[in-house]
């Protein structure tokens, strides 16, 4: 399984990566792993600003749909519009093509209490 060690991650399996004032945010190998093959990705949250653990979109794979949970306090300033017809990048490359939103972050003091990828690896039990 693959966990980045310069990312962070939630005990709900996104991914997140820090760059100055945005936050990059995927869902991560273990839950696309989970998940089986994701034929749709919705975000409707464009341009909205949400609070920590809102849901911001769904993924749905070919058995279930999931909730995809905000890691940070933000606006959400951009959507992968590639996952809307290639959904599937999300199995084939979960931490690069496959990324979900962009946010800008509203309350940095929220970092502190994302994963790093040794805690997350507790939390799936790898």
């Amino acid at each position: 399984m693959n966990l980045p060690s310069e990312l962070k991650y939630t005990k709900d399996h996104e991914w997140v990566k820090i760059e100055g004032d945005v936050a990059t945010v995927g869902i991560t190998d273990f839950a696309q792993g989970e998940l089986g093959d994701i034929v749709y990705v919705e975000v409707e949250t464009l341009d909205e600003t949400l609070d920590k653990e809102e849901v911001f979109g769904t993924v749905e794979a070919v058995k279930t749909v999931s909730d995809l949970f905000m890691p940070l306090s933000g606006e959400v300033v951009e959507f992968n519009d590639s996952l809307e017809s290639e959904p599937e990048k999300v199995n084939s490359d979960p931490y690069g093509e496959g990324w979900m939103i962009k946010i800008k972050i509203s309350n940095p003091e929220e970092l502190e209490e994302l994963l790093d990828d040794q805690a997350y690896k507790e939390v799936i039990g790898a």
